[in-house]
């Protein structure tokens, strides 16, 4: 936490520090010696800066803290301490580590100003890179990228470098924070960094991808070709990245998407949300299907699936980041389901609301009735900014339509009246635009307006008649009655603006008020002198036209203006006199031009368009700086436009099994791989005939005389019944038999057996990448760590020891295949892992040890063998409603968590589903959309035909949840009804038990420190606190595997989750009458829920 706060008073160390001296001086008396550390905290003492020198240099470590402690929070008050580095850097090198923590705050602040000093503990942050402490070594690294010396770029560059591959994420992230310092250092390192920045986005840590993105748009955002590989993970961890590092992801894929897809908004477009048909097409079908239709991206889709739950998000910019990327990415149909959002971001601060109603009052002049249902929401409150008030009237003037133009005309009828005159004055402008967008109210809006020019307040009369005029010249001819109601009105008129429209009026339509208009120019004759300028030049312009057109009233009043105009101070208004002059009084002079003088003058002008402010700023892409200035603004990067065609999208595919293959293969001799590959689609005798041969291969090492006396017993599974099932104790003799007579029943099942064979073979390559996450920040190789810790998907093992050998031989099957429903209910865990039907493990299993000591020498992962699948200890029998049969119409629906690992994907909740048809007639037809699952991935169940009433079925599903207790949503249809259904899933339901020993829980939970470990105390009693109380109580939270602990008060606890693959642990350590309950895990969100319910499970505890 100390580290983190670190990190936000360095970023708000830019501001003004030197404007708080002064005040700390005055306020230096306050504290007086009896005031104690607390007091001083946050404040300065009467000798300020000798006293803290003095602290720093004493010998005890806690007044040097308590020194420090006071300088940092000079710091966050935003005073100047600068003159305290000489006697801060001495303390960088302390043992203490709160010490130096505190230390590194100052130096990350000061170290750009006091350059020189900062460089003679240029070793101090070397060495300090080396620490154990991951907070120590983001601090180290913080301070040195912000000593800003060009001298020290190849330490610094190296030091990024090394902290990029470092086993903490939190010192990776400050690794891709340095980039960005070190490229605006020294640009001509661009190609070194890149290689970072390439490497850091390989990152599987949430919590470093925001910043690494960062980094990328700040060096190389053309380099989209980084991207690729990595666009899937972004769009999969976007939801648990940090706020701040979602917007930055978000704008960046936006972006890359277009460049990536073809442009949605196609009139023949087709949206197909199972997009899995389109994805597996072969290439002849895509180009067959290709001229006729478009049919999204399965990329393009999988990113507006993924960013859609942000839009739920509490941070206002992430909302407006994903409202933003709909915008632009999304179908059209699809965009309006951000209005929602938006609108809810209207109650915060005015600052917030002034972006987001920006970003609206585009939105809403393209698409008029997409905010039409929250039109309320825009309201004027009185209570509301001006600048807040003249955005909320733009976009109600952009959704004025003919069903609701009575409703806005009448909110606008308040606004003119409000106190606030500019306010006022954009109402009436806002008048005369719904006037001219709208023709059956431009005649109610006239009038309206007429009338608004006896208000006393010159401001409204003043718009009135602009906006008058602009309508007016639309119908002119029909209109004269308000030309003559204006010229009476002309007099009380001061506003010069004003005066000059009446005046332009006049002279634009004097054939239509032929008696009024030479009558006013008698009056401005009269005036000519003390009138503005602008008033002045239509006073000329109106006496011209009336000179042409009406000689005889006019031609001496005409001659005296234009007189008095030759000799106005103002040069514009005494060449405009000349010009007009030469014009309309024909001389020797003149020559030709007078000719065509009414042409000039009268020529019949085109009405002004009355368009909104924000008309052109859809130029700019939504949420930036550019689109809210309305200018390009210092880095801003242009959307591109959609391409024509669809670049290749296999860029975007991640091979992974394939090196996994070469790896292995040669390691452990498997020639008979490449039979199985040839045959992977033959026929089910020469499948059986090819995996008998391969298991028997499997298990030679391993004791074949055991493996023969098994066989004779059970004669059919002589293949499938490995040595570690001759091994078992006698007390599981009688489970095994069972669970033998359903490998029996399995094996009948041909087409779905293989399924589930290829499937489990893809869950093995799967489980062995997600094994080797947990130790790929190591230094060992890539392909090393796959190939350690391929072992990580075998059976349980009470010993604890590996079983590689079961491991590759489903390697082998690494195609995914089309998945087929179970039509009963098959527990992976209760069957043999060397059967060829890929369904279950043994509870228990025993390694001979030839096999195992064959077998050691390949661990090279450390962590091979941490990561065995297990057994769950508990599975509740708890069933928890889906659909109610009221709700459903006599379709009820109940479903539970099996807690088995899932037979239609590796990452994949395995789920039971009861339907029961409660009405007194059948029920045909019973399904799930292909087109109503929401984010997750869900694997549907076949369609129950028929359902007889009263009748219940049991069936069972897969949902990949992605880790999170996000509900998956979706439709339960019949044949006539569809019914919206959402599961949630309990956080302790998204992990899988694993087994491991002592030691190796040990040496992991070492690894998983600082930021990935949460705790928390709670406080029991001796009397109700038992071994079995604590283990039932753990297990029934959580789907855990319990560690075996040589310590009494300690109980250990470990899984994965089931999606990520990352490794869960839990300590219970009793200390009376408190126990300490402890979490290890990259998942932070996680590991806080998990916390949170044990907590309470252990709190209830019964004796």
């Amino acid at each position: 936490m100390l580290g983190m706060s670190a990190n936000s008073v360095s970023y708000n160390d830019q501001g003004s520090v030197e404007s708080g001296v002064d005040a700390a001086q005055e306020n230096s008396n306050i504290s007086s010696g009896s005031g104690g550390a607390a007091f001083s905290l946050f404040s300065a003492d009467c000798k300020k800066n000798d006293d803290l020198k003095e602290m720093l240099e004493n010998n005890k470590e806690s007044l040097k803290l308590e020194a420090m402690k006071r300088i940092v929070g000079l710091i966050a008050k935003g005073k100047n301490a600068s003159e305290l580095f000489p006697a801060v850097v001495k303390n960088v090198a302390s043992k203490n580590i709160e010490l130096k923590k505190l230390v590194y705050v100052y130096l990350v602040r000061y170290a750009e100003e006091q350059q020189d000093l900062a460089l003679l503990s240029i070793s101090t942050f070397q060495r300090a890179l080396k620490d154990p402490n991951q907070l120590i070594r983001a601090s180290a690294l913080r301070v040195l990228s912000s000593i800003r010396v060009p001298i020290i770029v190849p330490i610094m560059m190296l030091a990024i470098k090394e902290s990029s591959t470092d086993l903490s994420p939190y010192v990776r992230k400050t690794a891709a924070h340095a980039i960005q310092k070190l490229y605006s250092l020294d640009p001509d390192q661009k190609d070194h960094l890149i290689e970072v920045i390439e490497k850091l986005l390989k990152d599987k840590s949430t919590l470093v991808a925001g910043s690494v993105v960062m980094a990328f748009e700040e060096v190389c955002p053309d380099r989209i070709d980084l991207i690729h590989k990595n666009y899937r993970k972004l769009c999969n961890m976007l939801v648990d990245v940090e706020e701040w590092g979602q917007v930055v992801i978000i704008h960046m894929l936006t972006r890359y998407a277009r460049t990536q897809f073809v442009s949605p908004w196609r009139e023949d477009a087709v949206f197909d949300e199972n997009s899995e048909k389109t994805f597996y097409d072969s290439e002849e079908e895509r180009r067959v299907e290709e001229p006729k239709t478009y049919v999204m991206d399965p990329d393009h889709r999988l990113l507006l699936r993924n960013t859609k739950p942000l839009l739920q998000s509490r941070n206002t910019a992430v909302v407006m980041a994903v409202s933003q990327l709909y915008w632009h990415l999304a179908p059209k149909h699809e965009i309006s389901i951000v209005t929602k959002s938006l609108v809810r971001l209207l109650r915060s601060h005015r600052e917030v609301q002034y972006v987001v109603l920006q970003n609206i009052a585009t939105m809403s002049i393209q698409r008029k009735g997409m905010f039409e249902p929250f039109m309320k929401s825009f309201y004027v409150r009185s209570t509301d900014a001006t600048h807040i008030k003249t955005l909320k009237l733009e976009i109600l003037t952009s959704m004025a339509n003919e069903a609701n133009i009575s409703t806005i005309l009448r909110e606008f009828q308040t606004y003119v009246k409000s106190q606030d005159k500019a306010f006022a004055a954009a109402t009436i402008q806002a008048i005369g635009r719904c006037a001219t967008d709208i023709s059956e109210v431009t005649d109610t809006c006239l009038n309206g307006l007429v009338l608004l020019l006896s208000n006393r307040d010159e401001t409204v009369v003043a718009e009135s008649v602009v906006v008058i005029k602009k309508l007016l010249q639309t119908q002119p001819s029909q209109h004269s009655d308000i030309i003559k109601h204006m010229a009476k009105l002309f007099d009380n008129i001061t506003v010069p603006m004003a005066r000059a429209s009446i005046l332009w009026l006049m002279g634009e339509y004097c054939e239509h008020v032929p008696k009024i208009a030479p009558d006013v120019l008698r009056k401005m004759a009269k005036t000519f002198t003390s009138e503005e300028d602008i008033v002045k030049l239509q006073i000329v312009n109106l006496s011209a036209k009336l000179y042409l057109t009406n000689s005889k009233q006019t031609k001496l009043l005409t001659q005296y203006i234009l007189n008095l105009g030759k000799y106005d101070q103002n040069y514009d208004i005494r060449d405009r006199t000349r010009f007009i002059r030469q014009l309309i009084v024909p001389n020797e002079k003149s020559g030709a031009l007078s000719k065509y003088a009414r042409r000039i003058l009268m020529a019949p002008k085109p009405a002004p368009v009355l368009q909104s402010a924000f008309k052109d700023r859809d130029r700019f892409q939504l949420g930036t700086l550019s689109h809210s200035l309305n200018s390009h603004a210092t880095g801003y990067l242009e959307l591109s436009n959609w391409p024509s065609v669809a670049p290749d999208q296999s860029v975007r595919n991640v091979e992974v099994v394939e090196p996994v293959k070469e790896a292995l293969a040669p390691a452990l001799g498997k020639s008979k791989h490449r039979k199985s590959d040839e045959k992977f689609y033959s026929g089910s005798e020469e499948e059986e005939e090819e995996e008998g041969s391969s298991s028997e291969d499997s298990s030679s090492s391993s004791g074949e005389s055991e493996s023969e006396s098994k066989s004779e017993e059970n004669s059919d599974d002589s293949n499938k019944s490995s040595s570690s099932q001759s091994e078992k104790s006698s007390s599981e003799s009688d489970t095994d038999k069972k669970k033998t007579q359903k490998n029996k029943k399995l094996q009948q099942q041909k087409p779905a057996s293989k399924d589930r064979k290829l499937k489990n073979g893809k869950a093995a390559n799967d489980k062995s990448r997600s094994g080797s996450e947990s130790d790929s920040e190591s230094s060992s190789s890539e392909s090393s760590s796959e190939s350690g810790s391929e072992s990580e998907l075998d059976s349980n093992s009470d010993s604890g020891t590996d079983q590689k050998r079961k491991t590759q031989s489903k390697t082998v099957q690494s195609k995914p295949v089309t998945k087929q429903a179970e039509k009963k209910e098959v527990s992976l865990l209760d069957l043999d892992d060397f059967s060829p039907m890929p369904v279950a493990t043994p509870k228990s299993s025993i390694m001979s040890p030839s096999l195992l000591s064959d077998l050691q020498g390949l661990s090279i992962s450390p962590s091979a063998s941490a990561l065995q699948a297990s057994s769950p200890v508990f599975v509740p029998e708890t069933s928890h409603e889906l659909l109610h049969r009221m709700t459903g119409k006599g379709l009820s629906a109940q479903y539970r968590f099996t807690r088995q690992p899932c037979i239609y994907g590796n990452s994949m909740v395995s789920l039971q589903l009861t339907l029961s048809n409660n009405s007194e007639q059948a029920l045909e037809n019973i399904h799930i959309s292909e087109k109503s699952s929401s984010g997750q991935n869900i694997h549907r169940f076949s369609a129950i035909e028929r359902l007889e009433p009263q009748a219940s079925v049991t069936v069972s599903m897969g949902v990949d949840f992605n880790d999170s207790t996000q509900a998956a949503n979706f439709q339960l249809c019949t044949k006539e009804d569809e019914f919206s259904v959402s599961i949630q899933p309990a956080v302790g339901e998204l992990l899988l038990p694993i087994t491991m020993s002592e030691a190796d829980f040990t040496k992991e939970q070492g690894k998983l420190v600082g930021m990935n470990e949460s705790s928390a105390t709670i406080t029991t009693t001796p009397e109700n606190i038992s071994s079995q109380s604590v283990n039932r109580n753990v297990v029934s939270a959580a789907n855990l595997g319990v560690i075996p602990s040589n310590q009494e008060n300690i109980h250990r606890f470990a899984g994965k989750t089931v999606s990520s693959g990352s490794l869960v642990l839990v300590s219970v350590a009793l200390k009376d009458p408190d126990a300490l309950i402890t979490v290890n895990t990259e998942k932070t969100v996680i590991a806080s829920m998990l916390l949170r319910q044990f907590k309470t499970a252990l709190t209830n505890i019964t004796p």
